[in-house]
């Protein structure tokens, strides 16, 4: 179905658009005069309401602007910060400047050392007993008759003791103990005694020729020197040992003896030991000297010389202790003044009556004196 077009041509008031007739001269809406023309006139153009005018600024402009903005206000902020900013002029305080006053410090003094002198220890008393005499005293407490002597304001031949008579002893003057001395192993000592002759190598020297020289064996010259081959060179040192000598030779040649000992170190009783009667037992002690040979020991002698009656013993043995007889201890109450020593000894053959002969084989000790009271009543001496 079609639509019917309209009867009559409409036309619009320009001024508020309402559609009218087409012959109409007035509008009935706002009451505008509208065209009487044959023809219809050019519908009017729509009304616009007025616009904000609009300002096209660039980038650099704006930001121009912004920063003079910013500069302003910053400068009015300052401005105003600078009239409210009250300034407060410092006080000058006095500085108290206080002065160090010097002390002084005492020096120390060292304190000088005063020498005090040591006591003078109180002598002791002893009532001479039946038998003393000055001798037996004086070695009983380790003293000089001279000092028992002046103590006591005897004479000097001191033979005006009585039985009884009290005495005063003067303490004994310490003496330093002897420290041992080393004593030397066989074969240190074959090496000391041993003679020795230096010797150069020459040109034309070789070690056999050398043994032949001397007529010591190569063995030992290679054992003396370190030598570990035959061979030598020359200007090479070498220690010829002439104990190494081959003996000489014939029809009884005579045997090579080993060198002398060193003195043995004696060890105990201390010099001056007193026994008294419950002691028993007297032991003598001494270091080893080396190992000694089958025919060789130690003599020991061992001398009672009290009151002029010389009781001497003199014993062999191959140890290094000895326990003296009680056949040497004395028989009265006054103590007896011993003196022993040791000697290496070599048997060197047998007398008649098959009995050995001993020869000195080394150094003799020291000699040290021991007291012994016998086994009579024992005179104690008092405090």
């Amino acid at each position: 179905m079609k639509s019917e077009s309209p009867t009559k041509n409409t036309k619009l008031c320009p001024t508020c658009g309402t559609r009218l007739s087409e012959d109409a001269s007035r509008c009935l809406v706002c009451g505008a005069e509208l065209s009487t023309a044959d023809k219809p006139s050019k519908p009017a153009q729509a009304i616009q309401g007025s616009r904000i005018p609009s300002l096209t600024l660039s980038l650099p402009i704006v930001l121009g602007f912004i920063f003079l903005f910013l500069s302003i206000g910053a400068g009015s902020v300052y401005y105003a910060l600078q009239q409210n900013t009250v300034v407060v002029e410092p006080t000058i305080t006095p500085t108290i400047t206080s002065t160090v006053t010097a002390t002084l410090t005492p020096t120390p003094v060292t304190p000088v050392p005063t020498d005090t002198p040591a006591p003078t220890p109180t002598p002791l008393s002893y009532r001479v007993a039946a038998g003393d005499n000055c001798s037996s005293i004086a070695f009983a407490f380790g003293v000089s008759i001279q000092s028992i002597v002046l103590l006591n304001d005897l004479p000097a031949s001191c033979d005006t003791l009585f039985e009884g008579q009290t005495l005063l002893i003067p303490h004994p003057t310490p003496t330093a103990t002897q420290l041992p001395t080393a004593t030397m192993s066989e074969a240190e000592a074959t090496r000391a005694a041993c003679g020795e002759v230096d010797y150069i190598v020459q040109d034309n020297d070789t070690l056999s020729s050398i043994s032949a020289n001397y007529a010591v064996p190569i063995a030992a010259l290679k054992s003396y020197n370190g030598l570990v081959s035959d061979n030598v060179r020359s200007g090479q040192p070498l220690k010829i040992p002439l104990c190494e000598r081959a003996a000489t030779p014939g029809p009884s040649p005579t045997p090579t003896l080993p060198p002398p000992y060193a003195a043995p170190n004696l060890l105990l009783p201390q010099d001056g030991t007193r026994f008294l009667q419950a002691d028993t037992v007297v032991a003598l002690q001494w270091a080893a000297v080396g190992t000694l040979r089958d025919n060789e020991a130690y003599a020991a002698t061992i001398v009672d010389f009290t009151d002029g009656d010389e009781k001497k013993l003199v014993e062999y043995i191959t140890d290094t202790k000895f326990i003296v007889p009680q056949s040497m201890r004395p028989i009265e109450a006054a103590p007896h003044v011993f003196r022993w020593w040791i000697i290496p000894v070599r048997q060197t053959g047998t007398d008649d009556s098959g009995n050995p002969i001993w020869e000195p084989a080394g150094n003799p000790s020291v000699q040290r004196v021991f007291i012994w009271i016998g086994i009579g009543a024992a005179a104690t001496p008092g405090p």
